[in-house]
């Protein structure tokens, strides 16, 4: 399997000849260019900087063949285009070319309680890579690559470091760094290490890494 970075929280993942794209958002301007020839896309959580619904329904409308996965907004807001779009949950598996995925995670984590909670789900890929989405969600598994969110107004250093204790990946990859500064990323990169004895890498925008 590879993985090819893109700004933000957007990934893609590539085996034997299919893709899939994981949190495609208007944060991440490569977006529209990653989705194309996808053979699905998986939405954690309906919040703008994951799910740009206008470019996903678009590539619905230009791919018959694209399948959709997501919390009941993703589908609520795309509309079921004859069963391609399809909601998820906790406990849910499917599969998507020689790619097996599992669901597990209830709720976007904790902003502001003046702040709703939207649903929030993660994916685990090939019961070895997990996207936890906006959340610090540990899944009842062994997850040996661990996509970590390492920016945002719910993010907190203590929290992200117990969250690591908790899943031990084998690796870690930051993702949704963009509101840091490289200086942050660094320095985030640094502590979290010093506490989890965890090295977390950062691909740049666009670069790829096999996993």
């Amino acid at each position: 399997m590879e993985l090819t970075k893109f700004a933000h929280a957007c990934v893609a993942l590539e085996k034997n000849g299919a893709t899939l794209v994981l949190d495609p958002g208007t944060f991440t301007p490569e977006a529209k260019d990653a989705v194309a020839g996808a053979a699905a896309v998986l939405i954690t959580h309906e919040h703008f900087d994951h799910f740009d619904d206008a470019l996903v329904a678009a590539a619905l409308d230009a791919d018959p063949e694209l399948r959709v996965y997501g919390p009941r907004a993703v589908l609520d807001a795309l509309g079921a285009h004859e069963g391609r779009v399809r909601a998820v949950a906790a406990g849910d598996s499917f599969d998507v070319g020689d790619f097996a995925v599992t669901v597990h995670g209830r709720r976007h984590a904790t902003i502001h309680p003046d702040i709703p909670e939207v649903d929030n789900v993660g994916y685990l890929v090939d019961e070895s890579l997990f996207h936890p989405g906006d959340a610090y969600a540990v899944p009842d598994a062994t997850v040996d690559t661990l996509l970590l969110p390492t920016s945002g107004p719910w993010t907190k250093l203590g929290e992200a470091a117990e969250y690591l204790r908790a899943v031990r990946p084998r690796q870690v990859l930051q993702i949704h760094e963009l509101m840091l500064s490289a200086l942050g990323q660094q320095s985030t990169r640094t502590i979290l290490a010093g506490l989890t004895g965890l090295d977390l890498a950062l691909p740049a925008a666009g670069e790829s890494v096999s996993l």
